[in-house]
């Protein structure tokens, strides 16, 4: 009677250890990678050694690949269902420096990025839940990369291997430079605390994958060309949280290289810095944008003091563009810092009508819509100013800036506010893509539903061009707008071809003229604005007429 007393409890207990910590019960293993022959010592290939982890790992139902301290040299690592790499605190997965033992790869979801991509380090396809993990460093060693490009033979072996338009692509220069982490077609992935550095390309792509999280990494890209931290394309249901990226190309980048949109994306708590772009909705954008949320992070200016390409100061802050097809619809940006940067916004339609495979038609000229920006504070931003372009009979629509406060080294002269933009409909899009602009704060053209809310622009040095230019605007809404500009700049504000304007709760500064219409503009309303402190609220040409204005409880000079 008693030992059947024991076995009951001892069953009790187990069961209740089952219920309330399941990890107990896991049939999931660790599998040291020195078990498997790795040395790490960092002049061995350990990459077999590493491989036959992962493949009895996962032949097993799955578990842990761990990575003690030492240093593992391997090529192409090739990941497997339900796989976790762990790399411990002072374990450093680096990457070989010679390009065959990163063999080429052939991915079965048709991207613009085929012309270019077939090595990295860590590969995946068709994966589901797999994890990378812990303290430890993954470095390239990009730097031995930056130079390698394809020869003649290489290339005739390209043609074979891919299709006939690669050995005429320029991006096939770009094959034999791995990236870290090539993951495609994945689903259940979690990148988590690892620190990556010193990519050969981009540092890691994740196309058409689908639950996706990428938490409490840190990167450091600045080796080579085209030294992205981050790529998530075609993807849909991503987590990005907590990350530090310092990278000499585009930080924290979403693309569309293919058929699908990347969409149901959240990110949060990142501090990033780029030579090039900090956040990023492009270049390439086939598939478009939906669904996107990003907040609370920190734009500040690299550490790196060699600079490669780009700018020391950055491109962009905030980067949005659709230029080969595709949508971008409903995204939201909100709670950022920016310090530095030629242009802390920048919003593009374009029609660059690049197709993602040669097989394909050209796309129509994509649609770009539904857009709120909010809460952003920018300092020493350069002379350039931000736009918002689409392109004639294209327009972005419907966009909301509120609660921005930007702050311009300054410097613009009245000749600059006389600049004709081109349109540049093909040109790659990039916040310097105009030149210096007319606008010393934002230049809008082509955008039909438009709203600044509680907008503040000012400059460090005495500045002449309009804060603002709008030209073929319609449905524009201006509250609480304060663009300063020097005294004896043409104006503060600037309309061209615009139509349906509403402006109220906006106090001028001390200049001349708050607001130049031109152009057949007209339908502007001006209500409740303060014009005391400007010698004229208004002037027009001679093709708008004085009907075109409505006014109602304006303050002016004379009624002081």
């Amino acid at each position: 009677m008693q030992l059947k007393k024991q076995i009951f409890l001892t069953f009790f207990i187990l069961l209740f250890a089952a219920v309330f910590n399941p990890v107990l019960t896991s049939s999931y293993d660790s599998y040291n990678v020195v078990e498997f022959g790795a040395t790490g010592s960092g002049k061995i290939l350990d990459t077999p050694s590493i491989q036959a982890a992962i493949d009895e790992c996962s032949k097993n139902g799955g578990g842990t690949v761990y990575f003690p301290a030492g240093t593992y040299l391997s090529g192409t690592i090739y990941m497997r269902d339900n796989v976790e790499l762990n790399l411990s605190t002072g374990a450093v997965l680096l990457g070989s420096t010679e390009v065959n033992d990163f063999p080429l790869n052939k991915c079965n979801f048709p991207s613009y990025t085929d012309k270019y991509v077939g090595r990295a380090l860590i590969w995946g396809e068709g994966l589901k839940n797999i994890s990378i993990s812990g303290m430890g460093t993954i470095d390239g060693q990009g730097a031995a990369f930056k130079d390698n490009k394809p020869n003649e033979s290489e290339l005739e072996k390209l043609v074979t291997f891919f299709d006939d338009t690669t050995r005429y692509s320029p991006e096939a220069r770009y094959i034999n430079r791995p990236y870290i982490i090539r993951f495609i077609s994945c689903s259940d992935i979690l990148i988590n605390g690892i620190t990556m550095r010193n990519s050969p390309m981009w540092m890691q792509q994740y196309l058409n994958c689908d639950f996706l999280s990428v938490k409490n990494i840190k990167v450091y890209n600045h080796v080579s060309g085209n030294n992205d931290m981050i790529d998530v394309d075609c993807c849909r249901n991503v987590v990005i949280s907590d990350c530090f990226g310092d990278s000499a190309d585009d930080a924290l980048t979403l693309k569309s290289t293919g058929a699908f949109p990347t969409e149901n994306v959240t990110i949060t708590n990142c501090v990033l810095s780029s030579f090039c772009n900090a956040i990023k909705m492009g270049t390439e954008s086939s598939g478009g944008f939906k669904n996107i949320s990003i907040t609370n992070c920190v734009i500040r200016p690299s550490s790196e003091p060699v600079l490669m390409y780009g700018r020391k100061e950055g491109l962009a802050g905030i980067a949005l563009e659709i230029v080969d097809g595709g949508i971008l619809d409903g995204v939201t940006i909100s709670n950022i810092t920016i310090t530095g940067t030629t242009a802390p916004i920048f919003m593009r339609l374009g029609n660059r009508a690049r197709q993602y495979q040669p097989t394909i038609e050209k796309p129509e000229v994509g649609i770009f819509r539904n857009v709120v920006v909010s809460n952003i504070v920018a300092s020493s931003a350069q002379i350039t100013g931000c736009s918002i372009t689409g392109i004639p009979d294209h327009p972005i629509e419907n966009v909301t800036l509120s609660n921005i406060k930007i702050n311009f080294i300054g410097g613009g002269t009245k000749l600059q506010a006389e600049i004709e933009v081109q349109e540049n409909e093909d040109k790659y899009p990039e916040s310097t893509m105009f030149g210096i602009l007319p606008a010393s704060g934002f230049y809008c053209r082509h955008v039909e539903g438009l709203t600044f809310r509680d907008v503040d622009i000012d400059f460090n040095h005495p500045e002449e061009r309009p804060a603002l230019v709008c030209d073929d605007v319609h449905n524009l809404k201006l509250f609480n707008f304060t663009g300063k500009v020097a005294e004896n700049a043409s104006a503060q504000f600037s309309f061209h071809n615009s139509t349906d304007i509403f402006i109220s709760g906006c106090q001028a500064v001390k200049s001349k003229v708050f607001l130049k219409i031109e152009k057949n503009s007209n339908q502007i309303k001006l209500v409740g604005n303060d014009f005391s402190r400007v010698d004229k609220p208004f002037i027009l040409d001679p093709t708008v007429k004085m009907s075109s204005l409505i006014r109602k409880n304006n303050i002016t000079k004379s009624m002081k």
